[in-house]
């Protein structure tokens, strides 16, 4: 399976506004607690956390815990204040991230 990051960021927005970003990604989440058909117990793999930063100021944070299912989505708030690329970070309990970013202009 494919892991894709996907998010939704107006590509304009004016100074002050408040914005809506949605984040998802296509993760198959496993719990640590399944057997696989020969009875051995399929390893955890779980998005632990996301993170979303502009520069070096983080926009949004959550940590991630066992009821989590797959394919975590987000919609937040963020305040338009300069223009700018944002980074999101999806990190996976096996050590990789999986990261994209996206771009709004912010105008007036």
């Amino acid at each position: 399976m494919t892991i894709i990051p996907l998010v939704k960021v107006p590509a304009r927005a004016k100074k002050g506004e408040t914005v809506m970003f949605r984040a998802k990604l296509k993760h198959p989440m496993e719990t640590g607690w399944r057997k696989n058909a020969a009875g051995a117990v399929v390893p955890r793999n779980r998005i632990f956390q996301f993170v979303c930063t502009q520069g070096n100021k983080e926009m949004m944070r959550a940590d991630l815990h066992s009821g989590v299912s797959a394919d975590p989505y987000f919609a937040f708030f963020v305040k338009a204040e300069k223009s700018g690329v944002y980074r999101f970070q999806w990190f996976e309990d096996g050590g990789k991230v999986y990261e994209t970013s996206a771009a709004m202009e912010v105008v007036g």
